[in-house]
């Protein structure tokens, strides 16, 4: 009978990403309560690694410690179902989020209505996508949100040349990705990689912060709403699905 595989603290902080710390306060609060060696050490079985992720899932949803106790330690609790609840709610924020950008030409075009020949090159900017029918939608949904306002806050003095230069850039990222897809190069090569990686930076140059997961979660997005893949597959059938797995696979690789 094969021995029941456990990690050390030190072990499961290096896949959690979170501090050694982070897992004492959580044993010591009764939140996650690993078994212990015969020398006293912490040791995280499976079942702990599982408890811990749902744990950091609901703190990256704003669910307090004693709530995310609360819920786990009922009996009714079941795991597949909460992580399916909390893919769904996670695809609507990235959802959000994605469409938060289409909103910035909705209202980069209001600020440049006395300029009707620039207003004609900004509907340019995000092909596919009509400004007018996203503005009160994002404004909704996003106006409290720290990525709305800092996109605000970059774009807001945005002349014609910086919005040519973003279009350019993007442009040049998914004609890249159609040309390296279309040489054979699959979705988990160095070169689709660069090409995600191209596209992070992208957004967190020109609009706000994005991290890796963040970039994840878009990727997630674009495959879920047609208006988006429909864009990018306009540079080569199944584009989005190959962009979208390179850019899951380089967070995964940063263990994010």
């Amino acid at each position: 009978m094969s021995k029941r595989k456990t990690y050390t603290v030190k072990q499961v902080a290096q896949m959690a990403r979170v501090s050694v710390r982070t897992l004492h306060h959580y044993d010591e609060i009764g939140l996650l309560v690993p078994e212990r060696s015969a020398k006293d050490y912490r040791l995280y079985t499976e079942q702990n690694l599982l408890r811990l992720q749902q744990i950091l899932i609901s703190r990256e949803m704003g669910m307090s410690l004693e709530d995310i106790k609360r819920s786990l330690d009922d009996p009714a609790f079941d795991y597949a179902d909460s992580l399916r609840r909390q893919r769904t709610s996670l695809v609507a924020r990235v959802s959000e989020t994605h469409r938060m950008i289409a909103s910035i030409d909705a209202a980069l075009a209001t600020l440049t209505r006395k300029d009707k020949a620039m207003s004609t090159d900004f509907k340019k900017i995000f092909d596919g996508f009509d400004p007018a029918d996203h503005e009160a939608e994002a404004k909704d949904r996003w106006g409290d949100t720290g990525a709305y306002k800092e996109s605000q806050r970059r774009t807001k003095n945005y002349g014609e040349a910086e919005w040519k230069a973003i279009k350019a850039e993007l442009d040049g990222i998914w004609k890249d990705g159609a040309a390296a897809m279309a040489a054979g190069h699959d979705p988990h090569s160095a070169e689709a990689l660069a090409i995600a990686e191209r596209h992070r930076l992208h957004i967190d140059r020109w609009f706000y912060a994005l991290d890796p997961n963040g970039h994840a979660n878009l990727a997630d997005m674009w495959e879920a709403d047609d208006r988006f893949s429909a864009n990018i597959d306009q540079y080569a059938d199944g584009l989005t699905k190959w962009v979208a797995a390179a850019v899951r696979h380089a967070a995964s690789s940063r263990g994010t």
